[in-house]
């Protein structure tokens, strides 16, 4: 067994390769490029991306990764699409087809009928005086000097390459649609940043009788039993007109009991703390989190433009949101 400086140097080795492939790539992003994106940003369709093997592994993010950054495409399986799935491809639609030799037979033999539908053709190559570059309409270089194989064989620093070309394409057109955050996380509601920005604090609070809140008539006893019940760690003091006067925590009852205060004769207005923080159903919950956090509290209330109480949350609901 070699010695693990072996390993770590072999890892190293690939790992140099592959960024060498890179550097030269970098050089080579030219006029096909340029090309490439003004046929995509033109498309009214769809970009179809295909590719056999390890090229069709790559084919298959690339087409994620545009469809996820404002560029709608899918993945089609070559050999399939020569058995029904040419269906999928109409004439408005772009053909992304990724391929080292630029001679994959499967994708070659539906070349013809791509052609006939006007379907415009973009290449992923590795061998620029390949079938499939010659009848690209941009023919995009991704050969490599050399695999980070030994034996130069298995597809590494090449389908590198083509990986990293896809995402050059995606982040162009992205930019060049002006594809913002808010975008993103439409795509992508169920990740962390749609959560931080599609969730909003009426998404989260509790309303109606969950809200803790008591009149500010009410006695502490009242209070207490009301914000036990609620399980919110607080319960918020109203008035006659439903506007928050004051707030009472978990952690005003421990004050209240290092000063001795009777809990059965006091009245919550005696005990409260009056003005309390408050934030509104169309903020962000993410902002909320900043607020919460920056004022060292666990809980707020949500109130309207008249501070009349429409709902209240905590920490807990932001955690179980995925918005912490």
């Amino acid at each position: 067994m070699k010695p693990s400086s072996s390993f770590e140097q072999l890892g190293r080795e690939v790992i140099q390769i592959e960024a060498e492939a890179l550097q030269a790539l970098a050089q080579r992003i030219d006029e096909q490029f340029t090309e490439a994106c003004r046929l995509i940003l033109a498309c009214q369709g769809r970009v179809i991306v295909t590719g056999m093997g390890k090229s069709g592994h790559i084919g298959n993010k690339i087409a994620a990764t545009l469809a996820s950054t404002g560029t709608p495409s899918f993945f089609v399986h070559p050999g399939e699409a020569s058995h029904g799935d040419l269906g999928m491809i109409t004439p408005p639609d772009i053909v992304f087809a990724i391929s080292n030799s630029g001679e994959t037979a499967e994708i070659l033999t539906i070349l013809p009928i791509i052609k006939r539908m006007g379907v415009k053709l973009i290449a992923l190559i590795g061998n620029t005086h390949s079938s499939l570059a010659r009848q690209a309409d941009a023919a995009l270089n991704v050969g490599v000097e050399k695999e980070a194989c030994p034996h130069n064989l298995a597809p590494t620093a090449s389908t590198t390459a083509a990986l990293a070309m896809g995402d050059a394409l995606a982040v162009a057109l992205l930019k060049s649609r002006g594809f913002t955050r808010e975008d993103f996380a439409r795509a992508h509601p169920a990740g962390s940043l749609g959560r931080r920005l599609l969730l909003y604090v009426s998404d989260i609070m509790h309303t109606g009788n969950a809200i803790p809140q008591v009149a500010e008539t009410a006695s502490l006893r009242e209070a207490l039993l009301d914000m036990t019940g609620k399980g919110l760690g607080m319960t918020g003091v109203v008035d006659r007109n439903g506007c928050l006067v004051g707030i009472f925590t978990d952690g005003d009852l421990r004050r209240v009991l290092n000063r001795g205060v009777d809990v059965y004769s006091a009245k919550i207005t005696e005990v409260m703390a009056r003005n309390p923080k408050t934030t509104r159903a169309d903020r962000l919950a993410a902002e909320t989190v900043q607020l919460m956090r920056s004022l060292k509290i666990n809980g707020l209330f949500v109130v309207d433009e008249n501070n009349r109480v429409l709902g209240a949350l905590n920490m807990h609901d932001l955690f179980r949101a995925g918005v912490i």
